[in-house]
């Protein structure tokens, strides 16, 4: 048995959850999701969990099994609370504004780069060097985090770039002088 497939997902306060064949919705205070659960997986709705069931033991069904119960469970707890991914930008004259739900960021380039996400999903500066991307589906949220650090990923040298909150860079050394 899968370790993380047999643990049931308790439903969260407030958040409404209904099962139409293979198709699972949650709604909650930050949005409504959907997932459409494979064929092969059986899930069912008990007194607030959800349990996620594999048919055989073939090697498939075991990867499908953790997957599956994995997906609900972030969707779950996306629908109640959210996910949010914080951008540093470091380097001289490097900034973010923000215009409404979309964001330019200036990087070094010749022109600024306009950003609107997809829907969904909310992009705020609370300064001219954070942008915080947040919103109920975890995938969407790190996607949109990821397009947005590759405008400028954080160079080894000097260490400008975007970056996440928190991310270490590994620097180096640079050209020294000819001996």
């Amino acid at each position: 048995m899968s370790r993380i497939g047999k643990l049931p997902v308790a439903v969260p306060a407030g958040v409404e959850i209904k099962l139409d064949g293979n198709t699972l919705r949650a709604k909650g205070p930050q949005g409504e999701l959907t997932l459409n659960v494979h064929p092969d997986m059986k899930v069912s709705l008990d007194a607030g969990e959800v349990l996620v069931e594999r048919p055989s033991e073939q090697q498939r069904h075991k990867a499908l099994h953790g997957l599956t119960r994995t997906l609900v469970h972030n969707m779950l707890e996306g629908v109640a609370k959210g996910y949010s991914k914080t951008l540093e930008i470091q380097g001289v004259g490097y900034k973010a504004e923000q215009k409404g739900n979309s964001i330019t960021v200036s990087v070094g380039y010749s022109h600024v780069i306009n950003f609107t996400p997809v829907a969904g999903v909310t992009l705020k500066c609370p300064n001219a060097t954070t942008i915080v991307v947040s919103g109920p589906d975890k995938q969407t949220v790190g996607h949109t985090a990821a397009v947005i650090r590759n405008f400028r990923p954080p160079e080894p040298y000097k260490g400008k770039g975007i970056r996440y909150q928190g991310e270490q860079i590994r620097r180096k050394a640079g050209k020294t002088a000819g001996a």
